[in-house]
């Protein structure tokens, strides 16, 4: 008896410990919509898995990838480095950062601008010296620097995801369901960064129209993509590109006929959309350790949306055994190219592989 009496003890005060003890969020309520149907365009589909796979057991975590012009790929991998895979198939470990590289774009002078969750948005020259260009905007500091592009006129939109949490803890940011995220414009000429939007419910992807006229960025944790225009009689409005979406978005670009690219880490998780009408219950979980937290489903997804936000075709890995965990997709000289946060491979599938493109495949 004495020993029963003794564990219900212990067991009363962890129980006790673990209710009383801080919350790390502030979380708030939120009513999710209903998912879409996988059904049409979404249909599930083998397409993924034709994608030739480089860089194979030799990169891990390569989030995002661009390509220069003599055809070597860049990427960045979970231990802070940039890798460099050559048209010969060659992988180098060609530069640390420190941080975890994310979002990355060549400019036209051939650097590498790098957007990382941790050093913020960062110049790399061809000869591999570093230069900082942002920390922060509008007295606040980038807590998770995600994703990088750069428009026409030279100047650069990128995203700093979450104000408040940074890379390792974008499950908080989930949880707590409130809007941290900003769009940011840096301009080469001045040196200055600007707040272009705020309170955006995880920024992530950022993209921008082939005539320069508006940009599209990711709102992860709402399941949508916002356009916002930059010219033109709606220059500084914002609108709903595409909304209700299968996943949570993650990074975005476009192709030579206009298609918009997105990719999606892992599909809709009802429980997650059934706790958010529940701050308090969010509030418990984001105490857990990180292995009982929700956790992606191993899948893969992309999706293209033409200019008006009308999903045109889908592709897929349904068991994840090919290509999972998709946070990049990268259009270059007719064929995508596809990231991931937690694997250890690159993507590489031909336009002309995939069917009901038209005849603007390239």
């Amino acid at each position: 008896m004495k020993w029963l009496l003794g564990t219900l003890l212990v067991v009363f005060l962890l129980a006790g410990g673990f209710l009383l003890a801080p919350s790390p969020i502030d979380s708030k309520a939120w009513v999710a919509p209903s998912a879409p149907a996988m059904t049409g365009v979404l249909a599930p589909n083998h397409r993924l898995q034709q994608a030739e796979l480089m860089a194979l057991g030799q990169v891990y975590g390569p989030e995002d990838t661009t390509v220069d012009r003599q055809g070597v790929l860049y990427t960045g991998t979970q231990d802070g480095w940039i890798v460099r895979v050559h048209p010969d198939g060659t992988v180098e470990r060609w530069l640390q950062t420190e941080g975890r590289p994310l979002g990355m774009v060549v400019d036209q002078g051939g650097n590498l601008i790098v957007a990382d969750a941790w050093k913020g948005l960062l110049s790399i020259s061809p000869e591999g010296d570093v230069s900082v260009l942002a920390r922060e905007a509008g007295g606040t500091p980038f807590r998770f620097t995600d994703d990088v592009v750069i428009a026409p006129d030279g100047r650069i939109y990128f995203t700093d995801a979450s104000s408040r949490f940074h890379q390792p803890d974008y499950v908080l940011d989930l949880l707590e369901m409130r809007p941290h995220g900003r769009l940011l414009r840096f301009n080469p000429k001045t040196r200055k960064t600007e707040v272009l939007l705020g309170n955006l419910h995880f920024a992530n992807g950022v993209a921008v129209s082939p005539e320069g006229d508006y940009l599209l960025v990711n709102e992860t944790w709402k399941y949508r993509i916002l356009r916002y225009w930059l010219s033109g009689p709606k220059a500084g409005r914002t609108e709903v590109f595409a909304d209700n979406l299968p996943g949570f978005p993650d990074n975005l670009a476009v192709d030579d006929a206009g298609r918009y690219w997105v990719a999606f880490p892992t599909l809709r998780n009802p429980q997650v959309d059934s706790m958010h009408q529940t701050p308090w219950l969010k509030d418990l979980v984001a105490k857990l350790p990180d292995s009982l937290k929700p956790q992606p489903q191993d899948y893969g997804l992309v999706v293209a949306f033409d200019r008006d936000g009308q999903m045109l075709t889908s592709l897929h890995d349904p068991l994840g055994t090919h290509l999972r965990e998709i946070t990049s997709v990268n259009p270059h000289d007719g064929a995508l190219y596809f990231g991931s946060l937690h694997n250890d491979r690159i993507g590489r599938l031909p336009l002309r592989a995939i069917p009901g493109l038209g005849e603007n495949a390239e």
